[in-house]
């Protein structure tokens, strides 16, 4: 009987020992994951506004494919305000930089074919032309052969955003968004499938059917782990 009751003595010691250190084990488990959290929670990023002609220029770049940044060609204002070729490139992409004079971020990346199109439009502004001016006016001229409007499914990339502030480690624009356009002149509904109107998040649609500017649009959803 003495034995009996040794042993079990001894069986709850062991139990006791065990489940000790097992909640101690998690107690240490805890206190690591809430020190990573809490450690994760921390990491800021340091926004920085952009103010130099290389600010402008990486920043900028984020229009284009990634693949494409290294031969793109820049043009766009500079910093002292002048409109000039910021960087030559040898690829098909001509990236537009952001206008440092205006609120927000808005650069663009488009091929090169849709050059003759987008500098026309810049010609018109800088008469004093009204959006639908240039409008109507641009639509005339291809309409006539005038206004070479590219090759038809050259892609224009926008990379814009309300925030001018840059990461100099990633070069992202803080809050920036993507956009996708793709030029169909003179495309309708009926000759793509596509709807005239945005159907759901994500969903492609064709814009300005039928005329010189008709074009596919594409807005992906902000991605919520940037944010």
């Amino acid at each position: 009987m003495k034995q009996i009751l040794i042993t079990i003595a001894i069986a709850g010691v062991l139990v006791s020992c065990k489940n000790t250190s097992e909640n101690k084990k998690d107690a240490d488990d805890s206190a690591v994951v809430e020190t990573v959290e809490n450690s994760t929670d921390q990491v800021e990023t340091n926004y920085v506004p952009i103010d130099s002609d290389e600010a402008l220029i990486a920043a900028s770049l984020m229009a284009a494919p990634e693949a494409s940044r290294d031969g793109c060609t820049i043009i766009g204002y500079n910093m002292a305000g002048d409109f000039v070729t910021l960087r030559e490139g040898g690829n098909e992409f001509i990236v537009l930089a952001d206008d440092p004079k205006k609120s927000g971020f808005n650069a663009a990346c488009y091929h090169k074919s849709l050059e003759p199109f987008m500098a026309r439009g810049r010609e018109l502004r800088a008469e004093g032309k009204t959006g639908p001016e240039i409008f109507d006016i641009r639509e005339e001229e291809a309409k006539s052969g005038k206004l070479d409007m590219g090759k038809p499914g050259s892609t224009l990339h926008i990379y814009y955003g309300e925030s001018d502030l840059y990461n100099p480690k990633t070069n992202e624009v803080e809050g920036a968004q993507y956009r996708y356009v793709v030029y169909l002149p003179f495309a309708t509904a009926e000759s793509t499938g596509l709807p005239e109107k945005p159907v759901g998040p994500n969903h492609p649609w064709i814009m300005n059917p039928g005329t010189h500017r008709a074009h596919i649009m594409i807005s992906p959803l902000p991605d919520k782990n940037k944010n």
